[in-house]
Formats: structure tokens, C-alpha cells, sequence
């Protein structure tokens, strides 16, 4: 699907800046992320923890259901597998939610997301970014520095939480922030799922 405009979007060359709700003031001693929910034990990462997990650097388009899209952004970051390695799985496990920091509120972000998708190089926690224009570079606080999910092509990029402070594992699928507010449950940007 790389560089296939979806219907309804235009191309940016820019990397448009979008969030709900106030910054989040990065404090490394405090920052933690949690890996909960169908497992057998929660696992919580220090910052240093979560750093030092392995990275790759993938070209990942962005599609956004405001209407933009973005081809040719590559990103540094911890492949979701990667944390999904540090838990024992209760079976019938098929969803997540990706959470992230809102209003002061570590948990008060989330977006639903199939597992199985989520697998591949293509979904990963960034922490730098690049593109034609310019060399690999942190991302920004409104990009959601230290660290914020990117989700497959496949997604609209409101699954793409800011801030990220954790991953729920279910068994059922349950609607995020968004998700509780009318928008797609599945987001494919292929099929125009913007609402549902």
C-alpha cells in the first residue's frame, strides 16, 4: 500500500500537528509504561528500560482522518512485538489498546487495535523521524516525545497514541477514546472507515 492515496485524502509534504487536550512535560523518573491487562503478570518499564529495547528504523506512510497523507516518513523505533516478547499471553488474546498521557492523566488516552496487525516492522514506538527533507531527529513534544506509537498504513493515524504510557491485552475488542466518541472501530483508511 506504500505510496496508494487513500479515497477522500490529499498529500502533505509537512508533518501536520493534531492532539487533543495539553502537552505532556516529559519527567524521566516518572515515566513509566505498563503492560497489563491478559497476561499473566504486568510488566512496568523505567524509561531507561523501554530505551533500551531494540529499534529499527521503517518507512511507514501516515494517513490522517482529517484528510492528509504522508508518504515517505521513516521512523526509529521499539517494535511493538518487541513488547508484546516481555509478557506471557493468556490465550485468546486478538486486541489491544495503546494508551497515552491526556490532561494529566497518563492512562487518559487509549486506542483500540487488532494484535495480529500489529506484528511487522510497520508498527512501532518512535522516538526519532525523518523524511526527504530532513535527517533522523527527535520527535517533538507535540509529536509525542519520548515516545509515541505509529501505527501500519492500514490505520488512520488517530490509533496512533502520543505519549504513550502502556498496552491493555484483551480477549474482546473495546472502543478508545475516539472509538467512545463515533469514530471507526477498525480506522482502515482504504475503505474510508472514518466514522462509524
Amino acid at each position: 500500500m506504500t505510496n496508494k492515496l487513500p479515497p477522500g485524502q490529499f498529500e502533505t509534504d509537512t508533518w501536520p500537528i493534531l492532539h487533543q487536550g495539553d502537552i505532556y512535560l516529559f519527567n524521566q523518573e516518572h515515566w513509566g509504561f505498563k503492560l497489563f491487562g491478559e497476561v499473566d503478570k504486568e510488566v512496568i518499564l523505567t524509561f531507561k528500560e523501554f530505551s533500551s529495547l531494540p529499534k529499527v528504523i521503517s518507512t511507514i506512510d501516515m494517513h490522517c482522518v482529517t484528510t492528509w497523507s504522508k508518504f515517505g516518513t521513516f521512523f526509529q523505533g521499539v517494535p511493538f512485538r518487541e513488547l508484546v516478547s516481555l509478557v506471557n499471553l493468556n490465550g485468546g488474546v486478538e486486541y489491544v489498546k495503546i494508551y497515552g498521557y491526556y490532561n494529566g492523566d497518563m492512562f487518559g488516552y487509549s486506542a483500540n487495535l487488532p494484535l495480529n496487525s500489529l506484528l511487522g516492522d510497520d508498527a512501532l514506538f518512535v522516538d526519532k523521524w525523518g523524511d526527504s527533507e530532513s535527517q533522523l531527529q527527535d520527535i517533538t513534544p507535540k509529536h509525542g516525545f519520548p515516545f509515541r506509537f505509529i501505527p501500519p498504513a492500514s490505520f488512520y493515524l488517530w490509533k496512533g497514541t502520543k505519549w504513550v504510557s502502556g498496552i491493555k491485552f484483551m480477549r474482546e475488542d473495546e472502543a478508545g477514546f475516539w472509538e467512545e466518541m463515533g469514530y471507526s472501530m477498525t480506522a482502515n483508511p482504504y475503505k474510508e472507515e472514518r466514522y462509524r
